[in-house]
């Protein structure tokens, strides 16, 4: 009986639509189809067997929890996964991957005998609807065939299947330099079957595409490997029909395990993209920043006034949350969401994050648009009305609305980047209007949201508590590294957020301003901001400090350099979804810093 790993047990795969995650044992607990979005066929990561799963892998006793790969990797710079079991007969390998596509999504494993004769079993069972629909499972000439509703899942593969206990079975033993494939296929169930799987054709177009991908990266410090792997993960998360980019491929996976903070990641938020188009965009990846900067412009439409945290990959507005009562969660951690609530939240932070992506889109040559320069236009004009309102801020609390000071200082950031923008000609504008709100945004937080008996600044206007994101101050050029309240502030989140290892919480959970989120429970060091920490650290002079903390965030990383949001300094794991946009995408920024700086170890 398999149940799901620790979250780092997992691997991606991926076919820049949708996103699979492979156990260490070879079972595949998750897997949405055809989409990111779309409800999951195997949902065995947020419940059990019962809900969904495909394992491939050597034979074992069923009352045997089934072996775990002795090694794995990717095959160099791709997203095909290879597991290896050693077992008394032989060592066996099994390849997995999905082919980027322009029709049916697949995933294909090819079971390969590396030496002796190893007896191997496939275990697939299909559950739709996030686990709740058992589908009608028939033969169609030599393909088998799972159909409910509106999808249909097709399995092909040479040997013999059976099925039994509603799932589907095929036993076989692999020899040394034999290799067996099994591909599953999505269809819409009401079109004709998808076309006959390649699966040799497919792995070698799969390696050409990521190999071809990955040569457009300008980064050659170094910190390549992280670094490649980051943006390697970064594009899978990309939806490639549309170039919205997810937070992550998967809900639900708490925060805190046993816990309620567990969150819908499937959709793309505002900040993390816009942070992600940054990353791309100073390694060489305009393709993928074009296609965001498109994204950006069909889902924010003509309506800015009402922009959105967040959208769905193609650009939906309606993400309504609902909780799945028949998952018990992952490790017991309920609910298990679906959509998210927090889409319509006001987060002041977006529009800054935006307005720098377009600035920074702009200023690294990608072809002017039009469009794109007035959407910046609105946005400020928006601004200026409500910037200085009460909002829910970047970690989307589900607690009042209060004036968190990392939002005011975004909204300076929007401001001051268009003025840049008008200032450099390339449109008109309020010059000196904005010029004054700029300033005027500046001198209200410096002198309501700065505590100077403690030298530093506060989560939001009053408090005496803290919060992470105020690390971005130097970052986003609100104040210079060398100031003395941004030296204050760093010291003080180091002091007070700090965990026993060095890495960050984003703000207090207990304390006397407890409730701030207005969510029961605690959660990790959150990883982004550990990173944020390290470029900080960096920009005022302490160099070695920041690369100790950097190369210590690197070995969180699992075996093969993924990372899900936070990490639990006390259980010693990775928490929150997986893999996580918004923890690659400062790894990437951290390691650039640090490479200009030449803080790096020899």
């Amino acid at each position: 009986m398999h149940v799901a790993g620790r979250i780092e047990d997992y691997a991606l795969i991926g076919d820049t639509q949708t996103a699979a995650l492979v156990c260490r044992d070879g079972t595949v607990d998750w897997l949405c189809l055809p989409r990111f979005d779309s409800h999951a066929i195997f949902a065995g990561l947020l419940g059990t067997e019962e809900h969904g799963f495909w394992r491939v892998g050597p034979s074992h006793p069923a009352d045997v929890a089934p072996p775990t790969a002795d090694r794995r990797r990717y095959r160099g710079d791709t997203l095909v996964l290879e597991s290896e079991w050693d077992t008394p007969r032989g060592t066996v390998r099994v390849i997995d991957f999905m082919p980027p596509r322009d029709g049916a999504p697949q995933v294909i494993r090819i079971v390969e005998g590396v030496s002796g004769r190893v007896k191997m079993r496939s275990a697939l069972r299909m559950r739709f609807s996030y686990g709740w629909v058992v589908p009608w499972v028939h033969k169609v000439g030599e393909r088998t065939v799972a159909v409910a509703g509106p999808d249909s899942v097709w399995l092909d593969t040479e040997v013999e299947t059976h099925g039994e206990e509603l799932t589907t079975y095929s036993d076989f033993t692999v020899s040394a330099g034999e290799r067996i494939a099994f591909t599953i296929s999505w269809e819409a169930s009401h079109k004709q079957p998808p076309p006959l799987p390649e699966p040799e054709v497919s792995l070698e177009a799969t390696e050409e595409f990521w190999r071809q991908w990955v040569e457009q990266c300008t980064y050659h410090g170094p910190y390549r490997d992280a670094v490649v792997r980051s943006l390697i993960t970064l594009k899978a998360l990309t939806y490639g029909p549309t170039g919205g980019i997810v937070a992550a491929p998967t809900t639900s996976l708490p925060e805190d395990i046993g816990g309620s903070r567990n969150w819908d990641y499937r959709f793309t938020w505002l900040r993390d993209a816009a942070i992600t188009l940054s990353s791309l965009l100073r390694t060489g990846y305009r393709d993928e920043a074009r296609a965001w900067r498109e994204w950006l412009l069909r889902a924010v439409a003509g309506d800015p006034e009402n922009l959105q945290i967040m959208y769905g990959i193609a650009g939906e507005r309606e993400l309504g949350e609902t909780e799945l009562s028949w998952l018990p969660g992952y490790e017991d951690s309920k609910p298990v969401r679906v959509g998210n609530g927090a889409a319509g939240q006001l987060q002041l932070d977006v529009y800054g994050e935006v307005t720098e992506a377009l600035h920074l889109a702009h200023m690294t040559g990608l072809a002017r648009n039009d469009y794109a320069s007035l959407l910046q236009l609105k946005l400020i004009r928006y601004l200026e009305d409500h910037w200085n309102e009460p909002d829910e801020g970047i970690w989307e609390v589900r607690g009042p609305r209060r004036h968190f000071v990392h939002s005011k200082v975004m909204a300076w950031v929007a401001v001051d980047r268009t003025v840049r923008l008008i200032e450099s000609g390339e449109v008109d504008g309020p010059l000196e209007r904005w010029r004054e709100l700029r300033d005027e945004i500046h001198s209200t937080v410096c002198e309501k949201g700065y505590d100077k008996e403690r030298n530093t600044f506060t989560q939001y206007y009053g408090s005496k508590e803290l919060d992470a994101s105020l690390l971005l101050i130097p970052q986003m050029g609100f104040l210079p590294p060398d100031d003395k309240r941004v030296i204050g502030t760093i010291e003080a989140i180091q002091r007070e957020l700090g965990t026993g290892d060095g890495f960050v919480l984003r703000y207090p959970t207990t304390g006397d301003e407890a409730g701030v989120d207005g969510l029961e429970g605690d959660e990790g060091a959150f990883l982004a901001c550990s990173f944020w920490l390290a470029d900080d650290l960096a920009m005022i002079g302490r160099v070695d400090e920041a690369r100790k903390l950097f190369e210590k965030l690197l070995s969180l990383r699992n075996d093969l350099g993924l990372l899900a949001e936070e990490w639990d300094p006390r259980l010693q794991r990775q928490v929150g979804n997986f893999p996580q946009a918004f923890s690659h995408v400062p790894l990437i920024d951290t390691a650039l810093r640090l490479t200009a700086s030449g803080a790096y170890g020899g």
